[in-house]
Parts: structure tokens; C-alpha cells; sequence
């Protein structure tokens, strides 16, 4: 493991991985409480960009992994981790890079994209679709839970919808700090603008499983970028997306430019 400071206070854990002969560099940003090494070492997304003598760099996201915690929701504001990974790419010298969130992490890579357009040679959205239009934080339905509630509900049984239920319990699996984790959802972040998306010129791979309740068609998130491609995985969730073997070989058909489109 591996750590620095950024210009703006903050410890960051990462990841660094340089097979020989690398010619590319990805930059991978986990999902809401998961980690760098449980999103991408253990799902098998090290392994798979070595194997294709690709650079990947991972960092824990602030208030998640390894990286610091934060206890006020101001500390997790969008600007704030794209930032964030503004400050990895720099401290690893890296000129250009492909970036690939998953879930809250495409946030995050939405966010850097439209902060750095320079930094970013393409987007991978992974997990998201058309709902990044809606509001982040819809009111719960009688009886049920926000995410942040969620994290910091006595009576995990309790907790409604299983949805919610779901995130508590990768929470606690990953050993995550529930307090910082609840902030991070409370922030207040707003629906991303389509005229944001449309500002952005890089290649874009927007996919999801086609069973994701929580990300909804990615082709109308794609339909946003000039440059967006939108590819739905059949019989995948939110969950099981991101080790499938589908998800690996579109995410590296789309690198080497050889994703066919039209069949999609």
C-alpha cells in the first residue's frame, strides 16, 4: 500500500501497478463503500489490466479504505474527490489517463472529466445508466430507509428496502466506517446537467447490468455525451456487473477500439 498527502490536506491510499511495457494508464475509482482492493484487486480488475500490459493506478476514495475519513458531508462534495484524483495523477506523474468509476465512482470520473478535460483520454461509467439524471437522494417510501440511515441503523434487520439493506451489509463486510460512509451520501450533490455531458468530447463507455435497478438504461446516460456508447449486460445486477467476465470484455473492446456498436 502506498499513500500521499494532497495539496489540499488530505491522505489518500493507492495502488500503482506498471507491467512492463505499458504504453496506457487507467485510473479506477470504487463504488460507495467499497475500496480499491475489494472493486478492483479482488474482482479481478488488477489482474485482467496487467495481463494486458495496461498501467492502473486505484485509489480509496476519502472516507472509504484506507484514505481518511470525514465526518461533516461538506468534505464530500463532487469538486472535492475529483480533486482528489487530480492530485493522484499528478503525484504519479501521469500526463493522461483513462478513467473507470463504478457506481459512485463514475460519479466521481464524471466530475474529474468536466474539472480536468486535459487529464482524461476516455470515461468508463460503470453501474450508472439514465437514473444520473434523477435526484440522488429520492424521499423513501413509508417504512423505508436512506442510504445514510441505513448506514447507521442500530437493528440491521430493520433496515428497509433490501436494497439498503444490501449496502449496510457490504458496509460492514469491508469493515467500513459507517460514520463517514453516512456522510458521504448525505451531501448535497446535485443531478448532473446534461450540458455538462455534452461538454464532454473523449470517448465515452457507459454499461450496466441489464437486472441494475439502481442505474437504469445506460443508453440514455450514453445519449448525453457527443462521444457515448451504451451497453446493457444481460442477466447482471448492480452487483454481480462488475467481476463478470462480460464486463471485462467490453470494457477492453471498447479500449482498443474494437467494441462493434451497431450490435449493441
Amino acid at each position: 500500500m502506498s499513500d500521499f498527502i494532497t495539496p489540499q490536506g488530505v491522505a489518500l491510499a493507492y495502488d500503482d501497478i506498471r507491467p512492463a511495457g505499458a504504453e496506457s494508464t487507467i485510473v479506477l475509482i470504487h463504488g460507495f463503500a467499497s475500496n480499491r482492493r475489494e472493486g478492483w484487486r479482488r474482482t479481478g480488475w488488477f489482474a485482467a489490466f496487467e495481463r494486458r500490459r495496461i498501467r492502473c493506478a486505484a485509489l480509496d476514495q476519502r472516507g472509504h479504505g484506507e484514505s481518511q475519513k470525514f465526518y461533516d458531508p461538506a468534505a464530500y462534495a463532487p469538486d472535492a474527490l475529483a480533486a482528489d484524483v487530480v492530485a493522484l495523477l499528478d503525484h504519479l506523474e501521469i500526463e493522461r489517463a483513462d478513467l473507470f468509476g463504478y457506481s459512485m465512482g463514475s460519479r466521481t470520473a464524471i466530475a474529474t472529466a468536466a474539472a480536468a478535460p486535459d487529464r482524461v483520454s476516455s470515461l468508463i461509467l460503470g453501474g450508472v445508466g439514465g437514473r444520473l439524471f434523477e435526484p440522488r437522494h429520492p424521499s423513501p417510501g413509508p417504512g423505508e430507509m436512506t442510504v445514510g440511515e441505513a448506514m447507521l441503523a442500530e437493528d440491521v434487520d430493520a433496515i428497509r428496502p433490501e436494497l439498503m439493506k444490501s449496502f449496510r451489509h457490504f458496509a460492514d463486510e469491508q469493515g467500513g466506517d459507517r460514520r463517514a460512509l453516512a456522510a458521504f451520501v448525505q451531501t448535497e450533490t446535485p443531478s448532473f446537467r446534461r450540458e455538462t455531458l455534452a461538454g464532454l468530447s473523449m470517448p465515452v463507455l457507459v454499461l450496466a447490468g441489464a437486472r441494475d435497478e439502481v442505474a437504469g438504461d445506460p443508453a440514455g446516460l450514453a445519449a448525453a455525451f457527443p462521444d457515448g456508447r451504451g451497453v446493457a449486460l444481460p442477466g447482471l445486477d448492480h452487483f454481480s456487473a462488475i467481476p463478470h467476465a462480460a464486463t471485462k470484455a467490453t470494457v477492453f473492446d471498447f479500449l482498443d477500439g474494437s467494441l462493434d456498436w451497431e450490435m449493441r
